[in-house]
């Protein structure tokens, strides 16, 4: 009796310790089931699969659990991810969070030393990547000597990246599949589709130029050849069409005429 008198408070610490240890287990346990994460809705991606999204977002331990992730996003987004310049993460209801994704305004990219250099509205190199990126074509024509990232494209006439992010925003809006744009050195612009080139002249009316575009290219199909739409306005709606010529068939050699010759000669009927 004297020792459990002697070692009451111990044995009373050591209750109120394994109390507190189960109290805090079936409260971890708690938040572990009560806050996980069953619904996910990602918007604002077009580089990024929802998948890849998710998995930036919630990687880690306790990345399913919508309290960790609302105290590890509070005041921050995910930030440092090629072609984003930031994610924020809401939670809606402890088992739905919402993912909003800005990604840049990639204008076009130009190739680079084996690498794909991409730029914004301003020219500005933000990303250099080794895969394409659906949806932003490749810009050819422009003249410069070097590339470096963070840095504007040094070519002779900045306001030329207007035009290309103008171009790129309207054949996305109209659903057209362009393989590259081409400016020549008078700034006028050529688009091209598969086999047929698209002359749109300066960089004027591209609006109603490339509207008109979504309708005509369908008839192209399979063709090849220039379509003329430099002079093209709402008013003369002048446009035409002026197809590749015909390739010329190759001359046979003089192997090839002499068993033709030959096969001649032995078709020939016995009299």
């Amino acid at each position: 009796m004297k020792y459990l008198r002697d070692h009451k408070s111990i044995f009373v610490i050591a209750f109120i310790v394994t109390a507190l240890i189960c109290l805090l287990l079936a409260g971890f346990r708690y938040v572990l089931g009560a806050y996980k994460v069953t619904t996910v809705s990602v918007e604002g991606n077009v580089h990024y699969s929802n998948g890849e999204i998710m998995k930036l977002v919630m990687d880690g331990p306790f990345g399913d659990n919508s309290l960790f992730l609302s105290l590890k996003y509070r005041e921050k987004s995910v930030e440092n991810v090629p072609f984003v310049s930031k994610m924020d993460i809401k939670v809606e209801d402890p088992h739905t969070i919402r993912i909003t994704v800005y990604e840049k305004a990639l204008a076009g990219y130009v190739e680079y030393l084996d690498k794909f250099m991409y730029f914004d509205k301003e020219g500005m190199v933000v990303e250099a990547s080794d895969q394409k990126t659906a949806g932003i074509p490749l810009v050819t024509g422009l003249s410069f000597d070097h590339v470096i990232l963070y840095e504007p494209l040094p070519v002779e006439d900045p306001e030329i990246f207007r035009s290309i992010l103008s171009i790129t925003q309207l054949v996305n809006k109209y659903n057209l599949g362009i393989d590259r744009m081409f400016f020549a050195p008078d700034n006028t612009i050529m688009l091209y589709f598969d086999d047929v080139r698209v002359a749109l002249g300066d960089p004027e009316e591209l609006e109603e130029k490339i509207m008109k575009l979504q309708y005509m290219l369908p008839d192209l199909t399979g063709r090849s050849g220039v379509l003329r739409m430099e002079n093209y306005t709402e008013e003369t709606k002048n446009v035409s069409f002026e197809p590749d010529p015909e390739p010329e068939p190759e001359p046979k050699s003089e192997a090839e005429d002499e068993a033709v010759a030959e096969t001649s000669d032995e078709e020939q009927p016995d009299v």
